[in-house]
């Protein structure tokens, strides 16, 4: 199908009102021009943004191509619980926020002018522990196909082999007739082929001079298809992926250990939107900085950042979701993600299938169901869902191995009964903004952060080498392919021993943890990778990373909206624990050096997501 660009000439509005609709360009982050107040119920968990809903508006009269058409919208994420509107008729609703989807519009249009409406709703706070944007905060386009057409995602590609250079190339149509297909390198055609097919088109092509794509040389080709006056270029890399207790994971046969990083979905100033050249900046840093992988965290990954990594290789472990059935925020996906898990797997992963950057598909981050049988049930057939899906890569899942533990009995960080407690204790303290310093009670993951904060993090990973915390986690673990422990890294030599089949993946991990891993990753195969939280820093969960001096604080907590959490700070720039990490890591030699400012006679709190306060410069005035 012909790809039209539907991002242009709309209108955004708040839904109750309050402002006259403004024009605007798509992607947009609404969220991003709103006041940051302490009456916010996110509160810091989405730098006190207020969260407001949106109603967005397009105008647009139907081209003469389009006339007898098949015609498909296609959004590549709405934040949240979109409404999709033709002309007063309700086509479409779609509750999760980072998944894109697609509006049937075949038929529907009329002739003249048509009035599109998508109404995004983000007053339903809180409904995010981070900062989430609001509105059409990923691109929209218009796909139109003729009688005979390739259905959209219609062309997946795989390697069958690299000694020599073979790949399949599926290709799904709508009609039958002939398809054609070239694999070009730049402009030039490699191989081309053709036949003519049913519904189905499988080609196998080997090509003895391609080159393989891995994270050191990231060579990309271009498959060419065409059927029916469609035409349909797909970039793609061919390399083997493999996995096992030998090698770990294995690139092109080789061993590659995962150095990463969990990033967010946000770009500061820019909020949630996502665009090529931004994507392509974040990823370069990240490279040049020393990683090799990113995890993004905690939801799927958009289109331009799977492209950039493929460009720039950059390995990419995609997730799907923060939670499942239990709450974390009174209003988050758990009210959906029962319902809609498989339609929005099956979107990720027609998203991902092409990109030789995805190596991993990770269900989620920190579920405390997994700690349940019913839990366990469920990832299991989150794992066997996917690999019907897409055979070639693995699963993981996040696991915070304490927190299991502590759900267990009966102390849990999350569950439905806590989400709401933390939401009347926000919306209390809300309430009491007219006092100077109003009181809340911290509640779930936000008590176990300052908790961290007041005594360290090494309580977590001490929690997590207890025998309750194996039992907890050990039927979760043995139903996906690769076992993410969030911050269970004392547990990675023992639990190699233990279980010689398993392999570990330091899902998400502590800034100060990089040299340990290191050294029991050379040792230890099984252990297959890290992931820091976090790598690059975030709007949200603001001032709950790292420590602050006194004298910067404010009376005014919307002033905070920042994590402080990172190895390269919001705008980019690399702190001196990136300086750690590439020591660490042997990536240079030490020492690095760091100053403290003089003035301050403070003694910092710091927390495991933040080393120092020491800064790279020596230009202090």
């Amino acid at each position: 199908m012909r790809k039209y660009d539907f991002n242009r000439n709309w209108t955004v509005a708040p839904l109750d009102g309050r402002e006259a609709p403004k024009q605007i360009h798509l992607p947009h982050d609404a969220m991003r021009t709103e006041r940051r107040v302490p009456t916010s119920i996110g509160a810091g968990n989405i730098g006190w943004f207020e969260g407001l809903d949106y109603v967005y508006e397009k105008r647009f009269t139907p081209l003469t191509e389009w006339e007898n058409k098949n015609l498909l919208l296609e959004f590549e994420s709405v934040y949240h619980n979109a409404e999709v509107w033709l002309n007063g008729e309700q086509l479409a609703f779609r509750p999760y926020g980072y998944t894109n989807f697609y509006v049937e519009l075949t038929g529907k249009l009329q002739p003249g002018e048509n009035e599109l409406r998508v109404i995004a709703r983000n007053a339903d706070q809180p409904n995010s522990r981070w900062y989430s944007g609001t509105g059409i905060i990923r691109p929209a386009w218009l796909w139109c196909g003729g009688e005979n057409h390739i259905p959209v995602n219609g062309v997946k590609i795989r390697t069958l082999g690299i000694q020599p250079p073979e790949i399949e190339v599926r290709v799904r149509t709508h009609g039958k007739g002939t398809v054609e297909l070239a694999i070009l390198d730049g402009d030039a055609v490699m191989a081309a082929t053709s036949g003519d097919f049913g519904e189905e088109a499988v080609f196998a092509l080997r090509l003895d001079q391609a080159e393989l794509w891995d994270v050191e040389y990231p060579k990309l080709y271009t498959a060419r298809v065409r059927f029916g006056g469609d035409e349909v270029c797909e970039s793609f890399g061919i390399r083997s992926l493999s996995w096992d207790r030998e090698k770990g994971v294995a690139i092109n046969g080789k061993r590659v250990v995962i150095r990463g990083a969990c990033i967010h979905h946000d770009h500061g100033v820019l909020g949630g939107c996502t665009y090529p050249e931004v994507e392509e900046r974040k990823i370069r840093i990240l490279k040049e900085a020393g990683y090799n992988a990113v995890r993004s965290a905690h939801n799927p990954a958009a289109k331009y950042q799977l492209d950039a990594c493929d460009k720039l290789g950059m390995l990419m472990m995609d997730e799907f979701a923060d939670c499942w059935y239990m709450h974390k925020t009174e209003h988050d996906y758990a009210s959906y993600a029962c319902q809609w898990w498989q339609q929005d797997f099956t979107d990720m992963v027609d998203k991902d299938y092409n990109h030789p950057c995805v190596v991993m598909y990770s269900t989620g981050n920190e579920v405390a169901e997994t700690a349940q049988e019913k839990g366990i049930r469920l990832q299991a057939e989150y794992t066997e869902f996917l690999h019907r899906l897409d055979p070639t890569r693995p699963v993981t899942c996040g696991i915070n191995i304490f927190f299991n533990f502590l759900s267990s009995a009966g102390f849990g960080v999350y569950s439905d009964e806590k989400a709401k407690q933390q939401a009347e204790a926000t919306k209390k303290a809300a309430a009491q903004t007219q006092t100077k310093k109003p009181k809340k009670k911290a509640v779930g993951s936000e008590f176990y952060n300052l908790l961290a904060a007041r005594i360290g993090t090494d309580f977590m990973k001490f929690g997590a080498s207890l025998p309750p915390c194996d039992w907890k986690t050990k039927g979760a673990f043995a139903v996906m392919d690769i076992a993410g422990y969030n911050y269970g890294n004392w547990r990675y030599k023992k639990d190699a021993r233990k279980y010689p089949d398993r392999l570990i993946l330091g899902s998400e991990t502590l800034i100060g943890d990089a040299y340990d891993f290191w050294e029991t990753a050379k040792t230890t195969p099984q252990l297959v990778g890290d992931f820091v939280w976090c790598g690059w820093e975030y709007i949200g969960e603001a001032g709950e990373g790292g420590p602050e001096f006194e004298d910067y604080k404010t009376d005014a907590p919307e002033d905070s909206v920042r994590g402080g959490q990172s190895r390269i700070d919001i705008t980019g720039k690399l702190t001196t624990e990136m300086d750690y990490t590439r020591v660490a890591f042997e990536l240079e030699p030490g020492p690095r050096l760091a100053v403290f400012p003089a003035y301050e006679t403070q003694k910092p709190n710091y927390t495991g997501w933040n080393l120092t306060m020491n800064k790279r410069s020596w230009t202090w005035p």
